[in-house]
């Protein structure tokens, strides 16, 4: 083949081998792409789920893989066959590969910092764009057309002239034939975002600016990439055969587009993307048929369709990347109507859309006796669906923006450390409360007024905390770096915000019977004992619960809710009483005070806060439920001068952890978890459903020494599998105790009941426990040390499992599994009241 010239295009008296091998290479390229962005997104939600760390090394090995398994098949098709359309299709292919890979490298950006992401893509989509120009102009592309069926001009594809002829038309008429076709791309691409419009939100300003510079990249790299040298080997022929062009020419781009979709976003928004993105690819080449019509101004076709490009793709890849937040689109939404559920519905709508697109082009502009709509039709088209795209955003969708905040954490913290001893019993426990509250509110107060006002000039909205002394605030890279800068200012981290749904989750129900006597669980710790023998039901306790809310109508709760003004917070969507949609938090509360054989304390009340939103929290929104907690204060009122310590519950259960993807590190709730055991509150937490792996007990508050962290057994009082486990850093036991959290039955929304596992479950039935204890003696009040210790003296054993039998997957010790063992809320009653 060498020394031979390229043929134009698929020769009928070729070979048709080459033909084959496109059509192989391009399916086994769908599939490889298609494959490692599905399988990577997979690893990444598996980790989260595990509470695990991302793979740093992941996506680069993933890109690197896709380009060395899809481009080197494709550079075989640029080099060898002497078709062009052939050595077309494996270069449009290979340098997608090579995009691709360059793409994802930037996944090594945390998630979390998506500006950051968002700038580095389109940085780095232009810079490509700028390599694919340089290096397509140093390729020669025999068969260059200016017209599809015309005459091949002289010169590369960015320098084709119409030959000239005695009767051309006026440039201006030139013009005027192919200026509707960039219009119609705008149409086309404004219809695919109108389901994004309706589904999806907006993120922050700045998000929203970056995600539309790095879709306009992608535009540019994807005109670039799919220019004339791209298309001309697909249009040439007599007579003009356009439907090759759309038929041929649109699939092979397509499968490029499917190429750049596949890093175009973090990991998850790339998904829809690749959906929806290579349809395009057809509505593309009709747009280019329409702009390279007989006697069309060959150089202004090409700047037509390079513009149409451009526009088209551009608009496409805006919806995943300003419309969703790739930390949303995660498995632990599923099983709800949730950001997963939508954005997978507005990628099926749009693709839809692209398929309706491309083949209304393609009858519309590519049949060979088709007349491209004048400039005015085309731009009635383009204004109709900008109308119609703020319309539907107006509309049913979700207006506005709604960008993740910023946590600033002072270096100034309340000092604890010299409280007066307190009395014995209730009284002692209140006094104590509201001491620890008035140096906590006095030490914010002190510390933030410069940097209040300051924020107040820059209208950031900030918001006050002093249980940790911190402001939550507005604002982007830029005013991170501003704030870590100032001299009070210990450390920034963001604060999750979620995108609001375009309609309701659902509220989840359960499906179980309902329970007729004390469940398993209780039987095994033996609180049923406890309420029989030892006539103690938690009467005169008061149970804190921060969780996804509480189904105050439930049959087994209703009785037990304190009541008054100050027992119920809802800093997420400020209901009034109390709700929840999840079913979580009414589970665990059903498990620590719930009636009907469900809990373990039934005759103690409970106060509730909601500090998870659709299975997910954040900084601010944890502290605003510990604060609660700390000192209830009347709906509406003010967290720093409305505060009731005298009010605060005697026993708080936390079934959650604050991870690094809501915006969490090691050390933010700690001056919170302090402070409230300086107040000689009870904190009960959950040690995390991150086992079998050791050192899994990570996600605050449940490493902190100041909470009595709960793992879970099963009903052979093994522990589960899922159940996390120590050492955790600073040498503290962990967990410290264990209770049932294998198929424990309890409330769920709605008057029903479910059978769920964790140590979600398992926590507050220690808090059960507790209850019953101060209850019995309440002396014991507030005396936080002492219980801890009657708890892990009391608790009996327990059987730890392993990863494996490698000694590295034994975490050091039986204890770093099993604590010191079940909890016995019998024994434990019994101890408290001598």
């Amino acid at each position: 083949m060498q020394g031979q010239p390229a043929q134009p295009g698929f020769s009928d008296r070729s070979s048709p081998w080459p033909v084959v091998a496109a059509v192989l290479v391009g399916c086994w390229t769908v599939a490889v792409t298609v494959g490692t962005q599905t399988g990577g997104w997979l690893t990444d939600q598996v980790l989260l789920s595990f509470g695990r760390d991302r793979l740093g090394w992941l996506w680069p090995v993933l890109g690197l893989a896709t380009v060395v398994l899809a481009g080197t098949p494709a550079l075989l098709l640029a080099v060898l066959p002497r078709s062009g359309a052939v050595r077309a299709t494996g270069r449009a292919w290979l340098i997608g590969a090579l995009a691709l890979g360059v793409l994802t490298l930037l996944r090594v950006v945390p998630p979390v910092h998506h500006e950051a992401y968002l700038a580095a893509l389109a940085g780095a989509a232009v810079l490509s764009a700028l390599a694919v120009r340089w290096s397509t102009r140093r390729w020669a592309y025999p068969g260059l057309v200016g017209s599809v069926g015309g005459p091949a001009p002289t010169g590369d594809g960015d320098a084709t002239r119409p030959a000239a002829t005695g009767n051309s038309e006026p440039v201006g008429r030139r013009v005027r034939r192919t200026g509707p076709v960039p219009l119609l791309a705008v149409a086309a691409g404004l219809a695919l975002l109108l389901p994004w419009a309706w589904l999806g939100a907006l993120g922050g300003l700045l998000e929203t600016v970056l995600a539309l510079l790095a879709a306009a990249a992608l535009g540019v790299l994807a005109a670039t990439l799919l220019d004339a040298p791209f298309w001309s080997p697909f249009a040439v022929g007599r007579p003009p055969r356009p439907a090759r062009l759309v038929l041929v020419g649109g699939l092979v781009a397509g499968v490029a587009l499917l190429l750049l979709a596949a890093g175009t976003g973090q990991s998850g928004a790339q998904l829809p993307a690749v959906l929806t993105l290579p349809p395009v690819g057809f509505a593309l080449a009709a747009l280019w048929a329409a702009a390279w019509r007989p006697a069309a101004d060959p150089a202004e076709a090409i700047r037509a369709g390079r513009t149409a490009t451009g526009w088209l793709v551009g608009l496409a890849a805006l919806g995943p990347l300003a419309f969703t937040d790739p930390e949303e689109i995660s498995l632990l939404l599923v099983g709800t109507r949730d950001i997963p559920f939508w954005v997978a519905t507005a990628a099926g709508v749009g693709l839809a859309v692209a398929v309706l697109v491309a083949i209304g082009y393609a009858v519309l502009l590519a049949r060979p006796t088709a007349r491209t709509p004048n400039r005015r039709v085309a731009a009635v088209a383009a204004v109709v669906l900008l109308v119609a795209f703020g319309v539907v955003d107006l509309g049913p969708g979700q207006p506005g923006l709604y960008g993740e905040r910023l946590f600033v954490v002072l270096r100034t913290q309340a000092d604890l450390s010299d409280l007066p001893a307190a009395a014995p019993g209730r009284a002692g426990r209140d006094a104590r409360a509201a001491e620890v509250y008035r140096r906590l509110v006095t030490t914010a107060e002190q510390s933030q007024g410069d940097l209040l006002r300051g924020l107040n000039r820059l209208r950031l909205d900030p918001v006050s905390y002093y249980l940790v002394n911190a402001i939550e605030v507005d604002g982007g890279p830029a005013v991170r770096a501003w704030l870590a800068r100032r001299p009070e200012v210990a450390r920034v981290l963001v604060s999750q915000r979620l995108r609001p749904l375009p309609a309701p989750a659902g509220q989840n129900r359960g499906s179980a019977p309902k329970p007729t006597g004390p469940e398993w669980n209780i039987r095994q710790i033996g609180a049923d004992r406890v309420w029989s023998q030892l006539r103690v039901t938690g009467t005169g306790i008061v149970v804190g619960s921060s969780d996804s809310g509480v189904d105050g109508t439930h049959p087994a709760l209703r009785a037990g809710f304190r009541g008054g003004d100050d027992s119920w917070y809802d800093p997420w969507d400020d209901t009034r009483s109390p709700t929840d949609q999840g079913g979580h938090g009414t589970h665990t509360v059903g498990s620590a005070v719930g009636r009907d054989g469900i809990g373990v304390a039934p005759d103690a009340q409970w106060v509730g806060c909601v500090n998870l939103d659709r299975n997910l929290g954040s900084p601010a929104h944890y502290l605003d439920c510990l604060q609660f907690m700390l000192a209830p204060f009347p709906a509406g009122g003010d967290p720093f001068t409305d505060g009731r310590p005298e009010r605060a519950p005697q026993v708080l259960t936390n079934s959650w952890g604050c991870p690094p993807i809501e915006g969490c590190d090691q050390r933010v709730l700690r001056p919170a978890t302090a402070a409230l055991d300086a107040a000689g509150i009870f904190v009960v937490a959950a040690a995390g459903n991150t086992g079998p792996w050791c050192a899994s007990i990570d996600d605050p508050p449940a490493p902190y020494p100041d909470v009595l962290t709960v793992g879970a057994v099963d009903s052979q009082r093994r522990v589960a599998e899922f159940s996390s486990r120590g050492p955790v850093p600073g040498g503290s036991g962990k967990p410290d105790v264990l209770a049932p959290g294998v198929e424990v039955v309890s409330a769920m929304p709605g008057g029903t009941y479910a059978a769920l596992d964790g140590t979600s479950m398992a926590t507050p039935q220690v808090a059960g426990v507790v209850a019953l204890m101060w209850s019995a003696n309440p002396a014991l009040v507030g005396d936080v040390t002492r219980t801890r210790q009657i708890l892990r003296d009391t608790a009996t054993a327990a059987t730890p499992t392993y990863r494996s039998d490698s000694p590295s997957d034994s975490c050091g010790a039986p204890s770093n599994v099993t604590g010191a063992g079940q909890v016995d809320a019998y024994a434990a009653v019994r101890a408290a009241q001598q």
